[in-house]
């Protein structure tokens, strides 16, 4: 009872912790949207950095940012652009009356000069840095004017400054506005977006110059937290460049602060070198930093309050939500929260774009499936509906107008349709000439018996006409509904290829790499695709190997050794430079390998055959070989057994099973042209991992397997490709053995001895005189062997291919290596 008890207390337990997870997220996510909504939609984070810019003065007299900041709100986000005004001139106003008296004729100004430009200039967002420089540049000219009655040098100079810093900051503030307001973030940030930001940010604290507790300056709590954030966040080179930003744009606020763009670099730098150690470690570089730059720049004297001024960064930065962080990370490029976003992305895209692939194969299969049903579909009283409208329509042109029409098919119905019915079986069995005995017993029963007769013989040539066709077209749906199945199934294994990720093998490939590394190999990196038996993908990086073949002649042998089957390298990529790497690609050695021999001869010693022939890797551990013979000689014959090759080796590498593609391009072949020209197929497809073989042959002579001293016919009796639409392809199998030769050939070569009454007893007779198990020393002799039969002359096109089936001994034998198992 107590066990039943604890059973069902721990899932209410753990239901009530997930419930509390999920109320959490839940709160947090509807207080955060809440927040942006407010931030952004009410217009708040226009205040707040609107009040700020306008207490952001540089070099003690310059006011480069209040009106850039105004252009650029008025422009994209011009609901808001009042709140931006007000909170521009109410923050000039707390350091000055005089600083919101020039806010307020900038604004002004830029407002009059603006509505003037619209009818000069259409494109608002190219003259907007122009026009707040000038705006800038009268504003200051005339302000100076009126307080001092007459200009200086130094007055047109500062008024250059201040406009030339307003015309940059406006470019600035163009692009970081819409990056701080849109709702959603994009994928991820350019370095010069951060960077704008980073300016955008700095100018925001600059309106915080001024505002200090006991001699701690707010700008130096914030920008240090700033720093510390993005170095988090980011690494040394983003914290490093965020530091050199804010400091320069701090120091020109206060030139007492230039220091601190040294302190905020360094402490960026540290940061980021030490954000392995979590906040912690980010803490720790900000403090050092602190302390190194300030005994440097300030002595010992104000130690203290930088330290204090660190401390309250660093506790600002420790409260800060990790969701913040994380929520930033994704946008800045090189962070794992940005790889996984972008890994995410492309998954997405991955598993819809396999997703439309499945769609596809689904419509394939419901389109075979509806094809197929309607060719299997039958009617059970089919045949009799269709007896009835033969005899009706035999009526129709003889009994219609007959005297005795109601006698026979109102009072005689049964007598007289069972005379018609017989007539009908009998007349396309070609057999009522001769039944007499019927013939009479029909002429007694009709007055027109020779005229219906005579109907009936006619209309079954139209019916059998029809019949065929029938059969034909219901045939063409049948292929139909094959290809469409075939086609099916290469989407469907496509979508399944498309989803098949890289699957997760840390622990084999620590184990690997350990193993070659103790054995004094260095090793880059291992990556793991497939442990899979007769399957294995492995990559690795090593460094520069000067092109003497290790991985060819070391690794590859440990790893035959340790995965314990036979791997090969596959691809090699060598670095170009000493010291650069070298990236391999390891793979299963197939356990059969094929060498192939080829003798071909035109008819006449002509330099066009009819037959072509092709050895095709399709890729997935299968190798084919086909021989095509084109009928007759000559060009066009060429060119038929030429295309039948072509066809053949385009379908089968994209993955459509043997007997559809021979039946599709039978199909083609059939449908192309109507002149009289076929062409045979010779194909043999030999698994390279078990040695299991088919042979599909249409039309062609027998091929042969020697075994030592055994000769193994192989044959199957189909009719040419082309000559008639509905034919089935017989497959026969074979297995094959290390050390068979696999003879294929065409008639030229199986018909073209002489004098010869049995071509099989022949054949294998010469090829078993054969001593040499060379293919191409093979192909060669058989050749010649039927050449001299006709006395020189060579009287068809002959082509003989010969492929010997080998083992596939690896070059380099396995290194054994102490290890532990992998898997």
């Amino acid at each position: 009872m107590e066990k039943v008890e604890r059973r069902l207390m721990e899932p209410i337990s753990d239901l009530g912790m997930a419930k509390t997870h999920q109320v959490v997220n839940r709160f947090f996510h509807r207080f955060s949207s809440k927040l942006q909504v407010f931030l952004l939609h009410k217009g708040l984070v226009y205040v707040l950095i609107g009040f700020l810019l306008g207490r952001a003065i540089i070099l003690s007299e310059v006011l480069p940012f209040a009106l850039p900041f105004f252009g650029a709100v008025l422009l994209m986000k011009k609901d808001k652009a009042l709140l931006a005004g007000l909170s521009l001139i109410a923050g000039g106003s707390t350091v000055s009356l005089e600083v919101s008296l020039i806010i307020v004729m900038s604004i002004i100004g830029f407002l009059v000069i603006k509505r003037l430009s619209v009818y000069v200039f259409k494109d608002q967002l190219k003259i907007l840095p122009f026009i707040i420089f000038g705006t800038v540049a009268i504003t200051r000219i005339v302000y100076s004017f009126a307080m001092k009655s007459s200009l200086t040098l130094y007055d047109y100079m500062m008024a250059g400054v201040e406009s030339g810093l307003s015309f940059i900051l406006t470019l600035i503030f163009l692009q970081s506005i819409p990056l701080i307001s849109a709702r959603k973030y994009k994928q991820s940030l350019k370095v010069e977006e951060i960077i704008c930001i980073m300016i955008l940010l700095a100018s925001v604290m600059t309106g915080l110059v001024g505002v200090s507790y006991q001699n701690l300056q707010a700008e130096h709590i914030f920008s240090r937290y700033i720093v510390l954030l993005f170095a988090f966040i980011g690494g040394s080179s983003i914290g490093s460049t965020v530091g050199v930003v804010t400091g320069l744009i701090l120091s020109l606020a206060n030139v007492g602060n230039l220091y601190h763009m040294s302190l905020l670099a360094f402490s960026g730098l540290l940061g980021g070198l030490l954000r392995e150690g979590q906040k912690i470690g980010t803490a720790i570089g900000l403090l050092i930093g602190s302390v190194l730059i300030s005994l440097y720049g300030q002595g010992s004297a104000d130690l203290m309050t930088t330290l204090l001024e660190s401390m309250i960064a660093i506790l600002l930065f420790l409260v800060t939500p990790k969701a913040i962080t994380g929520r930033l990370a994704r946008h800045i490029p090189g962070t794992n929260e940005h790889a996984q976003e972008q890994q995410q992305y492309v998954r997405k895209i991955r598993d819809v774009t396999a997703h439309r692939v499945d769609q596809f194969s689904q419509v394939f299969h419901a389109l075979s499936e509806s094809f197929a049903t309607f060719y299997d579909k039958e009617e059970t009283d089919d045949e009799q509906r269709e007896t009835d409208l033969f005899l009706s329509s035999i009526t129709e042109s003889t009994c219609q107008h007959c005297f005795k029409k109601e006698k026979c098919w109102v009072e005689n119905f049964d007598k007289t349709y069972d005379y018609m019915q017989t007539i009908m079986h009998e007349t396309k069995q070609h057999t009522y000439q001769n039944n007499l005995k019927v013939k009479k017993e029909f002429a007694r029963h009709c007055s027109k018996a020779n005229k219906v007769e005579e109907a009936i013989e006619q209309e079954i040539n139209y019916f059998q006409a029809n019949q065929k066709l029938k059969k034909e077209v219901q045939e063409s749906r049948r292929l139909v509904a094959e290809q469409l199945l075939g086609v099916s199934h290469v989407m469907e294994d496509l979508s399944k290829e498309i989803k098949r990720e890289r699957e997760n093998h840390f622990v084999q490939e620590e184990q690997i790499l350990d193993a070659l590394q103790n054995f004094g190999i260095e090793i880059i990196n291992v990556d793991i695709y497939s442990l899979d038996q007769g399957n294995v993908d492995i990559e690795m990086s090593i460094p520069f190997c000067n092109g003497h073949g290790e991985c060819e002649k070391i690794i590859a042998p440990m790893l035959s050794d340790i995965l314990e089957e036979s791997v090969i390298v596959k691809s090699e990529e060598c670095a170009n430079y000493p010291n650069g790497f070298c990236h391999v690609s390891f793979g299963s050695a197939k356990k059969f390998r094929i060498e192939t021999g080829v003798a071909h001869a035109a008819k006449g010693g002509g330099l066009v055959s009819g037959d072509s022939y092709s050895m095709i890797d399709l890729g997935v551990g299968k190798y084919a070989v086909a021989i095509s013979d084109g009928m007759g000689n000559g060009v066009r014959a060429h060119f038929e057994s030429n295309e039948t090759i072509k066809l053949l080796q385009k379908i089968l590498q994209s993955g459509i099973e043997e007997k559809v593609a021979i039946k599709t391009i039978n199909s083609i072949l059939s449908l192309r042209t109507t002149d009289e020209i076929f062409s045979t197929l010779d194909l043999a497809i030999v698994d390279l991992q078990d040695g299991s073989s088919k042979f599909l042959k249409i039309g062609s002579t027998p091929s042969f397997v020697k075994r030592g001293d055994k000769i193994i016919q192989i044959q199957a009796s189909n009719l040419p490709m082309g000559i008639i639409d509905e034919f089935d392809v017989d497959v026969v199998g074979e297995k094959l053995k290390a050390g068979d030769l696999l003879i294929m050939m065409s008639d030229g070569i199986f018909e073209g001895p002489k004098h010869v009454e049995n071509y099989d007893l022949w054949m294998k007779r010469k090829i078993n005189e054969i001593k040499t198990t060379d293919p191409q020393e093979v192909a060669d002799l058989i050749m010649e062997e039927v050449i001299r039969t006709r006395s020189g002359k060579i009287e068809d096109d002959m082509t003989v291919v010969v492929s010997s089936i080998e083992h596939n001994t690896p070059k380099w034998a396995s290194i054994p290596v102490t290890k532990k198992k992998i898997g």
